[in-house]
């Protein structure tokens, strides 16, 4: 099956003013490099070191990093449309690409913290697995930390590792504790078994009393420690749409494979082709009616609220429930489009390794995750409605 994804392309709602960059000139090599080793990605269950790297050469990690670290401090849309840029190549790894978003709360380190940990440079890979939350011995100097977490997504390729605890007395007022590590203090236990992102490497992780001083842990979704507007984004919110947009690349490359196919011979059973057929016209018209639409929700609410940032004004709850209702929209839309593509092709869809049976149990496993759940939805309407928000939300 050839990928017809259209490397001329980017995505439909245009970069930044600026001149292209680094991603934008590399993004057509990337996404050849993508579409080649996609099996590879599904065989192996993860995204290889070498992609990892040129993801970093591509300024991907260092997007959101504040400029005095050396970071671009790229605006929250565009770092999202490289994000979906990377998935419409390979949901995994745009899925593994938007962690580069941990910038944003590894913020809320300690200043000089920080200064260690982009000494060398801001492009960090980091990952993690925050839940469940396992309780740490307070020691002098920092934490002595042991237990086992789940969904380490990107882990493999990554070189800082944070993990979640708990510390009895701890006044965070509810939010985690995130402990920070270096990689190799970090067992990955390889047990990602799931029927999409196979390629994300979100296995098991296992730490053994590994001592983690005090100023390398932060308070997810704390204040940051420094200065810089895209540490003044709502970051809970932005570590949502980061995942949403996944399912529109993903989504948008459904479509494209049903155009493609759509142009062929006509079917084994003597059938019209694909394109001559009423039903397909109408379907195709509609799911690309509802993921632009779901796109254009989604950069609307996230560039209200990134002016709102640059004003230096602080968004209301109203803003980031929106922002929270447009990510779970876009997740959501994204897998709904998918699976209408997915019924169009019929039984030659249904063989493992098309890429539209590829697409669509990408596009279900964006959709399950919690960020982008019912609950989401719920906690908006409450806003909406004017009622009080639930714990933890937006």
């Amino acid at each position: 099956m050839t990928y017809a994804f259209d490397t001329t392309r980017l995505p439909a709602v245009p970069f930044g003013t600026e001149p292209p960059g680094r991603f934008e000139a590399g993004l057509p090599a990337l996404v050849r490099v993508l579409a080649e080793r996609r099996e590879e990605f599904m065989a192996t269950r993860q995204i290889a070191p070498d992609v990892i790297e040129r993801l970093k050469a591509l300024g991907l990690y260092r997007a959101v990093v504040a400029r005095r670290f050396g970071g671009d401090e790229r605006s929250p849309a565009e770092f999202c449309r490289m994000i979906e840029a990377i998935a419409e190549a390979d949901g995994s790894a745009g899925w593994v690409a938007s962690f580069g978003v941990s910038a944003t709360y590894l913020a809320a380190l300690p200043e000089p913290t920080l200064e260690a940990l982009y000494a060398d440079g801001p492009d960090i890979v980091f990952a993690g697995g925050l839940f469940p939350l396992q309780p740490a011995r307070k020691v002098e100097g920092g934490f002595v930390v042991n237990g086992r977490w789940k969904f380490g997504s990107g882990s493999t390729g990554a070189s800082h590792i944070g993990v979640g605890i708990t510390v009895e007395g701890d006044t965070t007022g509810g939010l985690p504790r995130v402990a920070v590590m270096p990689a190799a203090q970090v067992e990955i236990v390889p047990d990602w078994d799931v029927i999409g992102l196979q390629g994300t490497g979100s296995h098991d992780l296992v730490v053994r009393d590994v001592f983690v001083p005090e100023e390398w842990t932060l308070i997810r979704g704390g204040a940051p420690s420094v200065d810089a507007a895209i540490y003044r984004y709502p970051t809970m919110a932005f570590a949502a749409q980061v995942l949403a947009v996944v399912g529109l690349g993903v989504a948008r490359s459904a479509l494209s494979e049903v155009a493609a196919m759509a142009g062929g011979r006509a079917s084994l059973t003597g059938a019209p082709r694909m394109a001559d057929r009423a039903h397909v016209q109408i379907e195709v018209a509609k799911a690309e009616a509802a993921l632009r639409s779901a796109q254009a929700f989604f950069y609307e609410a996230t560039e209200a609220t990134w002016q709102t940032v640059l004003a230096g004004d602080r968004p209301s709850t109203e803003a980031v429930a929106t922002l929270r209702l447009a990510a779970t929209h876009a997740a959501r839309t994204g897998a709904d489009v998918s699976r209408a593509a997915f019924a169009l092709a019929g039984t030659t869809a249904i063989y493992n390794g098309h890429r539209l049976s590829r697409a669509l149990c990408d596009s279900l496993v964006v959709a399950q995750h919690a960020f982008l759940g019912e609950g989401t939805l719920m906690s908006a309407g409450r806003v909406l409605l004017g009622l009080p928000t639930t714990a933890g939300f937006p």
